[in-house]
């Protein structure tokens, strides 16, 4: 079976929208685009190996407009030529043709799409940009790695890999790494239901009684 590796720039705050520049995604009034660029070094972690070894690409439709713009006339960067030559599968409702070579399109419920590839032969799938598919393949552990590289900014708003309605999970951490430049590399596996506690020893006073009902009624 494939597996799946989500690999996030993403924002002190959250924020994945436009890491690669100005133009990239400007939806919703973003200014900001281009933010992962000051950090950038010759030194990357763990995110080295991952855009170098072998994988077929996993997109949202928007995120696949913006690669197959930009890429096709970039083939002289490593990067450009590999997209170029790798599938890259596409997670649309849209009818709209998909262009750039070596791409197919992917319908119907998101988890059960994705589900169905990663049971086919072939290469390991990567998902990069494609803010929307987090939500559903998270709450279905249909992401067997999570690439969280954060950089030191606040951006205040944009996308996000994380939504309201999401289901809970707990994420085991399997490595990490701090860059030069204070990018923090972060690799999650799934690790099952969330377990809450509490660290309580004493029986709650009455005025925790009453503030807990005062917060149910929601007069708090």
């Amino acid at each position: 079976m494939r597996k799946l590796t989500g690999a996030v720039f993403l924002s002190l705050d959250g924020v994945m929208q436009a890491p690669g520049g100005p133009d990239e995604d400007p939806t919703s009034g973003f200014t900001l685009g281009g933010w992962t660029h000051p950090f950038f070094t010759g030194d990357m972690g763990p995110f080295e190996g991952v855009i170098s070894g072998e994988y077929d690409l996993l997109l949202g439709r928007r995120t696949y407009d913006i690669f197959a713009a930009y890429w096709p006339n970039n083939r002289d960067n490593p990067i450009g030529e590999k997209f170029q030559r790798i599938n890259k599968y596409v997670l649309t409702h849209s009818d709209q043709p998909l262009e750039w070579e070596n791409s197919s399109r992917l319908t119907g419920d998101t988890a059960a799409a994705v589900a169905e590839l990663k049971r086919s032969e072939g290469r390991d799938l990567l998902i990069q940009g494609s803010s929307t598919l987090y939500a559903p393949l998270l709450s279905a552990d249909a992401i067997d790695r999570l690439l969280l590289m954060t950089f030191p900014v606040l951006l205040g708003r944009g996308k996000s890999i994380f939504e309201v309605g999401q289901r809970p999970r707990r994420m085991k951490l399997v490595d990490h790494y701090v860059s030069e430049t204070g990018v923090t590399f972060t690799i999650y596996e799934p690790n099952g239901e969330v377990e809450t506690g509490t660290f309580a020893t004493k029986e709650p006073s009455r005025a925790e009684l009453e503030l807990r009902e005062r917060i149910k009624e929601g007069a708090w």
